[in-house]
Formats: structure tokens, C-alpha cells, sequence
């Protein structure tokens, strides 16, 4: 078994309210956004701010009560690398000042990228590979979207989750994943990498540089694919609904969560959202989730979190953690 001994985030100075979107589209209000996706601001990275520089925040707040001597792999979620090329993972290593005798990769995954971290953690420490890994989710979403895209302006923000991932005593926990390539146009940057020969979805408004999002269509996928996920969670460990205390799902926007979980029939008590101070946060919102919750003394020892991320990809994956 493994454990997550500590989270912490970093959120960028900047924030974008819902005032300020009312002031740029006239045609919404402030009250309109917060009924719709439960966010009333967001954290903006600057012009000069990467997901590396966010990084580098985050996981020093670990290293203030941590020791940085006993890292000894770093896995890199983003989706906004410092470059193509060298891996951001190796820049990080360099500007925490961690030594040179460990593994640092970046993968590249969205909304499903924690839990994606933790089964690659999970792997890591049974292979006797590492014992303690450091797992960074950073985002910088905003960069991609057009100043006019009220859409999705109004859900996305920035952020970065460091978390230490170690060997525990205890229950082996599994993990369900999944992935379905076939929804790919769905939630897309079309330009900036090496394929060319794209064609512009015809409901896109905005240049191929921009992030285009099919709303219903991501909307009609996590629907179809998450109570699924759920249940398969609970069946391969051998648990029941009653048996978890907490569900810890991607925070994707309110009104999703909230039928997600009538449609899975969690109880209210035991299912977590948190997003209305920093909106969707892609692959950092389930760590943040995580330390706000530990914040408000809501998680105890042994308690046990069922976390499901999915998004992009499409991907999904989904898991059993005991704090």
C-alpha cells in the first residue's frame, strides 16, 4: 500500500471574478455563473508564469516540514510543458535543488492526471524503483483560451498540487482506467505540436491555437462513463458505497458533480465540491480538493477517499486511498 503524506498547492496572484466577466460580456451576470458552474472567481498565471514556475511554489511549501534529500522520483502531469523539449520534470529537479541520483518524467494527461500520478506511483514503489516520489499536477489552461471564450473563461484556472507519495502498511488498493481516443476533437488545442494537416472543428469560433471544448459532448461522456467507474472502483476492492467516506471526484463544474452523484447515489454528506474560489483547475483539482478538506479537519485517520478523475482524452481512472 502506499499513502499520500503531503499535499500543497500554489494558486497564481491573479484572479478573474465573475464580476469581471460580467463587465466584459453584459449579456451574463455574476449570479448566472456561479448558478451554472459553482465557480465566483479563478486564479490567472501571468504572461511570464509556466507551469514550472508554479511548480517550483508548490512543492517548496512541501519541502518546508519535508526533507528534499528523500525524493527520489519526480512525475510531471501537464498539459503546458516549460517546452517540447527537455522534460519539465529535469528543470524542476534542477530548481528545487534535489538530487541528481533520481527519475523525473512529465506525462502528459488532463483531468485524469492524479490518479494517473498515483497508479504510475503505485508501480514505482512496488517495483522497489522508489520510496519516495513526488507528484506534481500544474496547469496553466487559461493560457489556451481566447480573451472572447466566455465558455470556458468561466470554468478554468490555474494552478499547481504537489503532493509525496510513500510506502504505506496496509490495504493494496486498485485502480480502474480507462480511456476512449475516439473523443479526442472534443476537447482540443488543434495547434501548436507537429501535425499540420488539421482541419478547424466548424463550431469553433476561434483560432486552432485556442482550446475548443464540446460542452455536451464531455458532458454525455462522463455521464455514460463514471457511474460506471463507481461501481468497478468498489467491485475490484471488494467495498459498498458504505464503506467510503469520502468521494473525491475531478472538479469539473457543480451542476456535473451534482448529477453525477444523484445519478451514483453517493450521499451528500460524503461527496466533496470545492471549486467556487478556483474554478477548474484540470489535473490539480482533486489534490487541492484533498488538502482543503485536511484544512478543515474534515479527513481523519483511516478514513478511506474514493478519487475519480476524468476529462481529456477521453480518460478516466479512479481509486481508493486510506489517509
Amino acid at each position: 500500500m502506499m499513502k499520500i503524506s503531503k499535499i500543497e498547492y500554489y494558486l497564481p496572484q491573479q484572479v478573474l471574478t465573475n464580476e469581471d466577466l460580467e463587465k466584459q460580456f453584459p449579456e451574463w451576470s455574476s449570479e448566472r455563473i456561479q448558478e451554472k458552474v459553482g465557480i465566483s472567481q479563478r486564479h490567472i498565471s501571468s504572461d511570464s508564469e509556466t507551469v514550472l514556475d508554479m511548480a517550483v511554489q508548490s512543492s517548496e511549501k512541501i519541502f518546508e516540514n519535508y526533507d528534499r534529500n528523500k525524493v527520489d522520483f519526480i512525475l510531471f502531469c501537464t498539459q503546458s510543458p516549460e517546452y517540447f523539449l527537455p522534460t519539465t520534470a529535469c528543470i524542476l529537479q534542477d530548481r528545487l535543488g534535489l538530487r541528481k541520483n533520481i527519475g523525473a518524467i512529465d506525462f502528459n494527461l488532463g483531468c485524469s492526471g492524479f490518479v494517473y500520478g498515483l497508479a504510475f506511483a503505485k508501480g514505482l514503489i512496488a517495483g522497489g524503483i522508489a520510496k519516495s516520489i513526488l507528484l506534481v499536477t500544474s496547469e496553466t489552461y487559461t493560457k489556451h483560451i481566447h480573451p472572447d471564450d466566455k465558455g470556458n473563461r468561466s470554468i478554468f484556472g490555474d494552478a499547481s498540487a504537489s503532493a509525496i507519495i510513500e510506502k504505506a502498511e496496509g490495504n493494496d488498493y486498485q485502480f480502474c482506467l480507462g480511456t476512449d481516443g475516439s473523443g479526442a476533437e472534443n476537447l482540443i488545442v488543434k495547434k501548436g505540436a507537429f501535425k499540420k494537416d488539421f482541419e478547424l472543428n466548424p463550431e469553433h469560433e476561434f483560432s486552432p491555437e485556442n482550446i475548443y471544448m464540446n460542452g455536451p459532448e464531455i458532458f454525455n461522456f462522463t455521464i455514460e462513463n463514471i457511474p460506471g467507474l463507481v461501481k468497478e472502483t468498489l467491485e475490484v476492492n471488494g467495498m459498498t458505497m458504505d464503506d467510503i467516506d469520502h468521494f473525491v471526484f475531478h472538479q469539473a463544474n457543480s451542476f456535473m458533480l451534482n448529477y453525477l452523484r444523484k445519478k451514483t447515489k453517493i450521499p451528500a454528506e460524503k461527496f466533496y465540491i470545492d471549486m467556487e474560489k478556483t474554478g477548474n483547475t484540470v489535473s490539480a483539482t482533486i489534490p487541492i480538493a484533498l488538502k482543503n478538506m485536511m484544512n478543515k479537519g474534515m479527513l481523519k485517520q483511516g478514513d478511506k477517499v474514493l478519487m475519480a478523475g476524468f476529462g481529456v482524452g477521453y480518460s478516466w481512472g479512479a481509486t481508493i486511498m486510506e489517509i
